[in-house]
C-alpha cells in the first residue's frame, strides 16, 4: 500500500514542486492560460501531497473578502484514484483557522462528488472558468 502524505509548504524548493504539479495538470493537461494560473500565491497557504515521497498533488487555501476559498486542487495523472485528492481536501480543511465559518470553492465538474464527501454542496448554476466547467460549492 502506498503512503500518502500531505504537508503545508513554505520552503521555496517545496513550493516549486507545488507549482510544477499545477503547471502539469492545469496548464499542460487542461490547457488553462498560464497567466490565469499564477495569482494570489503570496497570500495563499500551500500544500504538497506525496506518495511514497514522490510529489503527487497540490492544493491551497486563502482568505478572501467572502471567507476562506479552497483552490488549485491538482493530482498528477499517475496518482489519481489513490486517495491523494481526499487526503488533500482533509488536510486543507483541518488547517483552516477556527474563524473559518464560510468555506467555499469553484469546483471542476468532474471533482464535485469528491468535495460532496466532505460536506460541500453546489450553490448556483454551472459556469465556465479558464475554459473548464465549474460549480461554486460551499461547506454546509
Amino acid at each position: 500500500m502506498s503512503k500518502v502524505e500531505v504537508k503545508k509548504v513554505v520552503d521555496p524548493v517545496e513550493l516549486e514542486k507545488v507549482f510544477a504539479i499545477r503547471r502539469e495538470v492545469f496548464v499542460g493537461e487542461q490547457n488553462c492560460p498560464p497567466e490565469l494560473e499564477w495569482e494570489h500565491e503570496e497570500e495563499s497557504t500551500h500544500f504538497l501531497a506525496t506518495v511514497d515521497g514522490e510529489p503527487a498533488g497540490a492544493a491551497r487555501w486563502r482568505k478572501t473578502d467572502k471567507g476562506y476559498k479552497l483552490e488549485r486542487f491538482a493530482v498528477l495523472k499517475k496518482f489519481r484514484g489513490h486517495g491523494v485528492g481526499q487526503a488533500l481536501v482533509q488536510t486543507v480543511l483541518d488547517d483552516l483557522p477556527g474563524d473559518a465559518t464560510y468555506v467555499y470553492m469553484h469546483a471542476q465538474i468532474q471533482a464535485v462528488s469528491l468535495y460532496e464527501r466532505f460536506g460541500f454542496v453546489k450553490t448556483g448554476p454551472q459556469f465556465e472558468e479558464a475554459g473548464i466547467q465549474h460549480f461554486k460549492m460551499e461547506r454546509a
